[in-house]
């Protein structure tokens, strides 16, 4: 099966600052993708070219179209949800509800309306009388009804109290999520999604730092942590990072023999966030 996405030298230079370096990347249907990396990695750039918005050098397949050559037929198949989207303040739900199934061809008004009578919103309010989280849930719901195969997430609950992440993230796995559709996510928050990722993608200085599938991560990588005693036995093994935590040692090693590892202290796979940290080159981390 060919991947959703299919990038291979992609590239783009903003004058002297190469912000996405030579690119190389397959995402397949029916996954969950983390595109994570620190502010001014190049994520966002990468995701532009994905939606058709910004020129590229390389080759970039997105569902079987250039993205900036064939962006409207693109955006057939495409739905995006960024921190700054903007809904129209002045207008009434119902109205955005039918004005969204005049604009996309695939919305579905009943899947909409079944959405938001989860939710406290009331078709009759103007969007400049929801709460923050409430128009998040209300694009959500637009979103969830139109049947895409790329859904787009760029720091979607930027903001957000915890309650409407959880719910967000809830509702995107539980309501909208299947073996046919692909979600990419971009988010410094990691903790939050990598219970529902399948795959880890990890952007440094415009570069591919990780790129594996969740599963992957747990038989790649191991943190150990050990007492002070042997931390100097630890390092003798040559992990990847090493930081301390209440007078304790943590090690984090990839492809390392976990036999011998279990000699020294405790093993735990790592978290997302601490493999990211322990990924990024020596100066960001």
């Amino acid at each position: 099966m060919n991947p959703i996405i299919s990038a291979r030298g992609l590239t783009k230079r903003f004058g002297r600052t190469v912000a996405a370096d030579q690119v190389d990347l397959d995402i397949a249907a029916g996954k969950i993708v983390g595109l994570i990396g620190p502010n001014g990695a190049g994520k966002t750039t990468v995701m532009k070219a994905i939606l058709g918005l910004t020129t590229f050098e390389g080759e970039l397949d997105v569902l079987g179209l250039n993205p900036s050559k064939q962006r409207a037929a693109l955006m057939e198949d495409v739905c995006f949800i960024a921190d700054v989207a903007v809904l129209p303040r002045w207008i009434r739900v119902w109205q955005l509800v039918e004005l969204t199934g005049k604009l996309h061809p695939k919305f579905s008004k009943e899947t909409c309306l079944q959405y938001l009578s989860k939710t406290k919103i009331s078709q009759q309010q103007k969007v400049k009388q929801l709460s923050k989280g409430m128009v998040t849930q209300l694009h959500l719901a637009l979103v969830m009804a139109i049947d895409v195969k790329l859904l787009v997430l760029d720091e979607p609950t930027l903001g957000l109290d915890i309650l409407y992440r959880k719910q967000f993230y809830s509702n995107l796995l539980n309501d909208y999520f299947d073996e046919e559709r692909t979600i990419l996510i971009t988010t410094h928050q990691v903790e939050e999604v990598e219970h529902i990722l399948t795959d880890l993608v990890f952007i440094d200085n415009g570069k591919i730092a990780l790129n594996c599938g969740m599963d992957e991560v747990e038989a790649r990588y191991t943190e150990l942590m050990v007492a002070p005693a042997n931390a100097n036995a630890a390092r003798a093994l040559g992990p990847m990072n090493e930081r301390e935590l209440f007078g304790r040692h943590i090690f984090l090693f990839e492809d390392a023999d976990r036999e011998t590892l279990k000699q020294l202290g405790e093993l735990h796979t790592p978290s997302v966030a601490d493999l990211f940290v322990a990924t990024m080159s020596g100066e960001m981390a």
